[in-house]
């Protein structure tokens, strides 16, 4: 009694129908070529980044007296972040308290606090004081980024293929269940030599900027190259080249025997390949298991038992008296 199974390939589903089980492992599989998506792509890992980063700096050397946003907040340009004392205010203040209650608001509402006010409009993405510190100029008090995108290391090897809108699939390590769809907006112009890899940067824009989004995510990225639907595929596994480089596959023939036929491939994804042209949909083709063949004679003096006893006597007379041993 046969057995038929689906597998879902590359946007194909291969049939698969094994013969009655003779107790061994069948020599071949027949799978069907079938109808699909099938799409190629560059594929890159990068993170999660901003599109413009702003680091927010006080004007002054102070302590912070309010902080009205939280991370992940968004705001609009101009809105104000917090409030600090310069560090003259602050002295005063302190003094002005040890003398009670009147004699601070007094000083409160005749000596204003100074704003910090966000530059842009976007999401805070750092938070980096606390109420009553005391920072400098040079401090860091707020990162801000008008829109997370997806940063991609792409190999030089591929980015002669990589194209500015081109459509992209993003997938995060963090929420590997929610792919993303995105385009590419930008391909930076200098690369980067990690470990004597040259790789450039691409800048991939989400279609809509999930709220899951954290700067610094690690993300795994597909950038698709050319796509077509309705192809007719079939397994990776089932295209093979024969001794010209012309590609084929094995079909059944009349007596169940594997059977070469030549055929013309098109797009190609990592577990399936587009046929163009020597198969149609529903057509049956041989995944052949090729067996091991082991190598005829030694390739080293060592491996075989060894040099030969005739070769262990010096000049032409070991290589005679070899010989006439095997005469006698």
């Amino acid at each position: 009694m046969a057995i038929a199974a689906s597998v879902l390939a590359g946007g194909g589903i291969w049939h698969l129908r094994h013969g009655k089980s003779s107790g061994q492992e069948p020599s071949s599989r027949t799978v069907v070529a079938s109808l699909g998506r099938v799409e190629e792509a560059v594929e890159a890992t990068g993170e999660v980044s901003p599109l413009n980063r702003v680091e927010i700096k006080p004007p002054i050397a102070g302590r912070i007296e309010k902080l009205l946003i939280e991370e992940g907040s968004a705001v609009e340009a101009g809105r104000i972040l917090a409030w600090m004392s310069s560090s003259d205010r602050a002295a005063i203040l302190d003094a002005a308290r040890a003398k009670g209650p009147e004699e601070l608001k007094r000083w409160e509402d005749s000596y204003k606090p100074t704003p910090i006010v966000a530059p842009l409009s976007g999401v805070v993405i750092l938070r980096n004081v606390v109420i009553g510190q005391t920072v400098d100029a040079g401090a860091v008090l707020f990162a801000m980024a008008d829109k997370l995108i997806v940063l991609a290391h792409v190999d030089e090897a591929d980015i002669g293929r990589v194209k500015v809108g081109m459509r992209a699939s993003i997938n995060l390590d963090a929420f590997p269940d929610h792919p993303i769809d995105g385009r590419v907006s930008s391909i930076l112009h200098e690369g980067k030599n990690v470990s004597n890899v040259i790789t450039y940067g691409v800048k991939v824009e989400p279609r809509s900027v999930p709220a899951f989004f954290r700067s610094q995510m690690t993300a795994n990225v597909r950038l698709i190259v050319r796509a077509k639907d309705q192809a007719i595929l079939v397994p990776t596994a089932a295209v093979s080249e024969d001794r010209s480089g012309e590609r084929r596959v094995f079909v059944p023939g009349p007596d169940g025997e594997p059977k070469p036929m030549p055929v013309k491939t098109g797009l190609e994804s990592g577990d399936s390949v587009e046929i163009v042209e020597g198969l149609k949909e529903g057509d049956s083709v041989l995944i052949v298991r090729r067996r091991y063949v082991p190598q005829r004679g030694a390739s080293s003096p060592l491996i075989g038992g060894g040099p030969q006893r005739g070769s262990q006597q010096g000049g032409g007379e070991g290589r005679n008296g070899g010989r006439q041993g095997r005469r006698s």
